[in-house]
């Protein structure tokens, strides 16, 4: 039994991390859903409303919204984005050995499916969820442009810091699977620019126009009509947030910003644990068949980038930030090997000792957080 334990650590790690995220799941299940239940108590019963389609959505299947419905629904959709991610995952790689430790870094994680558990019920894992549909899905005609930004549009409405978060990923994927293959013909470029402008007037809509017209009282009045216990008043603690202008989510940001800061040391030390990957996804780049692919994904990875920094600036959830930036170059890592190579990249080696220890590692770590490293 040792002996097979030590030829094949990589699949006893996925074991672990089938240990792991169930244990995840048993601490998630045990504390109050603030935010996320707030979620789904918010609808468009006061006109258009910023982050409210999942409640409007909810509003329209029953009246009373139970507490439990927020691992319900929010475990759904982490099967459904699992699910997914092992199908996609199947097609671009296979599951064959060689590609275990790669499997490994990805779905195991802490970044990724684990904290997705964590944070259950919160609306990052949405964008997750569409960006592998678009991964998934023909990337041949125009409907595929219309789908993404449909997609985008969906995510606007169920929070618009998905402008940020993970439109600019949807967006690469449409160019990288879309544009890159089938070419800028003046209609397709028309259709992207037209989708782009779309989702970015939606976005100023739901930020500067989206705010509850009535008293703050009131608001909190009707969420309270929507709990199945209303005597749980502390679960809209977070009613505030539908009021809070940008610049004092910003200001709040800063005044927190020398202690979160704290945090990047530890951020650091988990992206630096995933190296073997990382490696990977550079030859990977490095062995794109067309000089402009090479230099059009690396433009993509430091506007993705880019959005996450001003993210960052903007509001505190840092771990939660770090975690979905690193899932958003995992999505684009699969887009990337689906465009032409000059030659088949090596994946990561089963027999390295490094990489082994830095899987074992990461096996073990069982989340990042919402705003602090744990």
């Amino acid at each position: 039994m040792n002996l097979r334990i030590r030829e094949k650590p990589w699949r006893l790690m996925l074991v672990i991390n089938a240990a792991v995220l169930f244990g995840v799941f048993l601490h998630k299940i045990s504390l109050p859903p603030y935010v996320p239940y707030i979620h789904l108590l918010v609808d468009y019963h006061f006109g258009f409303t910023k982050r409210a389609l999942i409640g409007a959505i909810v509003s329209l299947f029953t009246a009373k919204v139970p507490l439990w419905l927020v691992f319900g629904l929010g475990g759904a959709v982490w099967l459904v984005t699992a699910g997914l991610f092992v199908h996609l995952f199947r097609r671009t790689f296979d599951f064959d050995e060689k590609h275990l430790p790669l499997f490994v870094f990805m779905a195991g994680s802490p970044f990724f499916l684990k904290n997705f558990m964590h944070t259950l019920g919160h609306f990052d894992i949405y964008g997750c969820l569409f960006a592998i549909c678009l991964l998934l899905l023909p990337a041949r005609s125009l409907a595929y442009v219309l789908l993404a930004a449909t997609f985008s549009a969906i995510l606007i409405l169920i929070h618009h810091i998905h402008l940020l978060m993970y439109v600019p990923t949807i967006a690469v994927i449409v160019v990288l699977r879309h544009y890159l293959v089938y070419g800028t013909r003046r209609q397709n470029a028309a259709v992207g620019i037209a989708s782009l402008a779309g989702v970015g007037a939606l976005f100023i809509a739901a930020q500067f126009y989206g705010t509850i017209p009535v008293p703050e009282a009131e608001f909190v009045a009707h969420l309270q009509d929507r709990m199945a216990d209303p005597s749980q008043t502390k679960l809209l603690s977070f009613g505030y947030i539908w009021y809070q202008p940008l610049a004092k989510e910003i200001l709040d940001t800063w005044q927190r910003l020398p202690h979160n800061l704290l945090g990047m040391p530890v951020f650091a030390l988990l992206i630096w644990l995933h190296t073997p990957l990382w490696r990977y996804f550079r030859n990977l780049i490095a062995v794109l068949a067309v000089d402009a692919h090479r230099n059009i994904v690396t433009a993509a990875i430091i506007v993705v980038s880019f959005g996450y920094l001003v993210m960052f600036a903007i509001v505190f959830d840092y771990s939660r930030w770090i975690s979905n930036w690193a899932v958003c170059l995992f999505l684009i890592l699969h887009a990337v090997k689906m465009l032409p190579t000059s030659k088949d990249t090596p994946p990561i080696s089963a027999d390295d000792r490094k990489a082994a220890v830095f899987g074992w590692i990461v096996t073990l770590i069982p989340r990042v957080g919402i705003v602090r490293p744990f």
